[in-house]
């Protein structure tokens, strides 16, 4: 099947690029450093007196988030730049002429880019995650409370900046698909930080932001779920008292929220199949 064809070269192109190579030695410096501070949480004094096993896992979880927030982000941008050229590039090189010009559609053309992009970043979320959680695990005795809900939830957001990039990329440039996602990303995240300000000022208006963000481009959405799925139980009792703070997250998605999000990405794969198909080559 040529979509399957079309995947492995994709896959083969990223292994061949030097960007991978330096994401991965990146992340694992990033990796270690990190284990290095988490090994030192024990050792810490509040008021004199050593932290109790308590606080931390309290301070633990807290920095687990502020790690696994630059991941996301990181992988983020990953995404959006990488899916950027997948069709642009191929349209602006005169590569898509001479693969369209052989028996291959252009659907499977465009769902063999997004397969041989979708699997590495998958690969890459799940093995560097999971890296990160064994670790501050084996350091300091934490584990989030679902860690595959953690993972998923991280690697759908990539997924979606990954469509929706890819979706950009074949009707502009390069570069301008790529910086587009990357200022959604952004706004997306924004939009939910103040939706959460919203709720807990009890501001209605404020707080339909978030919820309209959650569900405009589902990145955001998909970031407080990992949250949830990270933070400790006391932390989420928190959040439901209104004890604790806007980054805190009370409860995790609906089923409904969820079949949204897929729906989304079907939606968002099947536009993208429209537009190329449109496309003047």
């Amino acid at each position: 099947m040529a979509t399957l064809v079309i995947a492995r070269l994709t896959f083969r192109e990223l292994l061949r690029r030097r960007l991978v190579v330096a994401l991965l030695a990146l992340t694992a410096i990033v990796i270690g450093l990190t284990a290095w501070g988490f090994s030192r949480i024990s050792g810490l004094h509040l008021g004199g007196s050593p932290l109790t096993p308590g606080e931390v896992q309290l301070a633990s979880s807290q920095l687990l988030l502020l790690v696994m927030f630059m991941f996301s982000f990181v992988l983020a941008i990953t995404c959006a730049f990488l899916a950027a050229p997948s069709i642009a590039g191929d349209l602006e090189s005169g590569i898509a002429q001479a693969l369209l010009a052989r028996p291959v559609r252009r659907e499977e053309l465009l769902l063999g880019r997004w397969l041989g992009l979708a699997v590495p970043i998958g690969l890459y979320a799940v093995a560097s995650i999971t890296a990160e959680f064994l670790l501050v695990d084996w350091t300091t005795g934490y584990l989030p409370r679902q860690m595959a809900s953690a993972e998923g939830a991280l690697f759908v957001e990539g997924l979606v900046l990954l469509t929706f990039t890819l979706a950009l990329s074949t009707r502009v440039s390069a570069i301008t698909a790529g910086v587009i996602s990357v200022i959604a990303f952004g706004t997306m995240w924004l939009g939910g930080v103040a939706g959460a300000f919203g709720a807990v000022f009890h501001n209605q208006p404020i707080s339909d932001v978030g919820v309209i963000t959650h569900f405009l481009l589902p990145t955001d959405g998909l970031w407080r779920a990992a949250v949830f799925a990270i933070e400790p139980l006391s932390s989420v009792l928190a959040a439901r008292h209104g004890l604790g703070s806007t980054f805190q997250v009370s409860s995790g998605p609906t089923v409904g929220y969820l079949a949204w999000v897929g729906l989304w990405l079907l939606a968002v794969l099947g536009i993208a199949l429209w537009s190329f198909r449109g496309r003047e080559i």
